[in-house]
């Protein structure tokens, strides 16, 4: 794990995946892990990953992609509750309560649209939802 945290960190990445090889990644928000989850989920299943902000949202595309461990710079305590009810070991830097939007003005709007889903599957609905609307 610590070459995937050296990676994110030194070359500047938003999130590097280990799957046999290592994958590097600089979208915004959770749009690498969702195209991931939909064009190549077989990067994700049993992977390590390292990623600067882990919300709800994020949390939930590495238990549906069957991530094996995950380190995050900041994680929301949602995030973490789903990641490790579901057995995927997660260390992190910070702890916070919620994800903020980029502007720092409030909640990131997916962690607010995943935040009452119960299951994995209801946060990929609420993202699925969200993108349809934000490709508008």
């Amino acid at each position: 794990m610590k070459l995937l945290i050296d990676i994110l960190h030194e070359e500047h990445h938003s999130l590097v995946v280990e799957n046999v090889n290592i994958h590097t990644y600089d979208g915004r928000g959770v749009s690498d892990l969702y195209r991931l989850l939909n064009e190549e989920a077989c990067l994700l299943q049993g992977a390590s990953l390292a990623d600067k902000a882990v919300g709800k949202a994020a949390a939930s595309l590495m238990v549906l992609g069957c991530v094996k461990e995950v380190y995050a710079d900041v994680i929301s305590q949602p995030a973490l509750d789903m990641l490790l009810s579901n057995g995927i070991q997660t260390t992190y830097e910070i702890l916070v309560p919620r994800i903020i939007n980029r502007a720092g003005t409030g909640p990131c709007p997916l962690e607010i649209r995943c935040l009452e889903c119960q299951k994995p599957e209801e946060c990929l609905m609420q993202i699925r939802a969200f993108i349809k609307v934000m490709n508008k």
